[in-house]
């Protein structure tokens, strides 16, 4: 019989707090599972910050069918270069990000398979070095490239909308706010977040407003 790799989890949030009943009810056991493309996970990251996910889709789609591959590689993204990656329906800041983590990797700046040997503070920290990976997408990482538990984005509108309907806020909640409401959840704020995705059933949307020189 196949073990509940979260029964732990939606046990603990279970029994802190009663308000996750009914969420948890209607969907059922959490599904996150690992992600084995630590590579597309972040190209596909970088392609849908800030533009709906059917747009992302259809973008993330042509750019795998110019490598004529069903993965993303490095190597392949920097032959196509900034118009080839561009003619893919990307803006040029985020053809260059692509090609930006596109050459770490293929330089071997950043090793993503032996990266989950770090804790969640030195990848985001490792991640974020590479122009136009900001803290959201390097939490994406995180959460479904590792499976870590205990990872907030605090700065994840759907997380934010998500924590206002579970508390029954008037007002959207500031990130610190966020981080207060969301102690007792601790070690499993991912399993948290994770339900809130589905239950407004849209994925995980980086914020709309973003610092200079990271997400974009």
């Amino acid at each position: 019989m196949r073990v509940d790799p979260w029964a732990v989890a939606v046990a603990h949030l279970l029994g802190i707090d009663d308000r996750w009943r009914p969420l948890i009810s209607r969907i059922g056991p959490c599904r996150l599972r690992r992600q084995p493309d630590r590579f597309g996970i972040l190209v596909r990251a970088i392609v849908g910050q800030q533009i709906s996910s059917r747009a992302a889709t259809s973008i993330n789609r042509r750019l795998l069918d110019l490598q004529g591959a069903d993965r993303h590689d490095a190597g392949a993204l920097l032959r196509l270069g900034p118009e080839g990656v561009r003619s893919c329906g990307l803006s040029g800041v985020k053809a260059g990000y692509v090609l930006n983590l596109s050459e770490a990797v293929a330089s071997g700046s950043i090793t993503l398979n032996r990266i989950g040997r770090l804790d969640d503070a030195e990848i985001i920290r490792r991640l974020t070095a590479i122009k136009g990976i900001g803290s959201w997408t390097a939490e994406m990482f995180l959460i479904f490239a590792l499976n870590r538990p205990d990872v907030l984005s605090v700065g994840d509108l759907g997380v934010r909308v998500g924590i206002r309907s579970h508390f029954g806020l008037d007002e959207m909640p500031s990130p610190r706010r966020c981080v207060e409401l969301a102690e007792p959840w601790r070690p499993f704020r991912s399993i948290a977040m994770w339900y809130f995705w589905r239950g407004i059933d849209t994925p995980p949307v980086p914020p709309p407003a973003l610092e200079p020189g990271t997400d974009a």
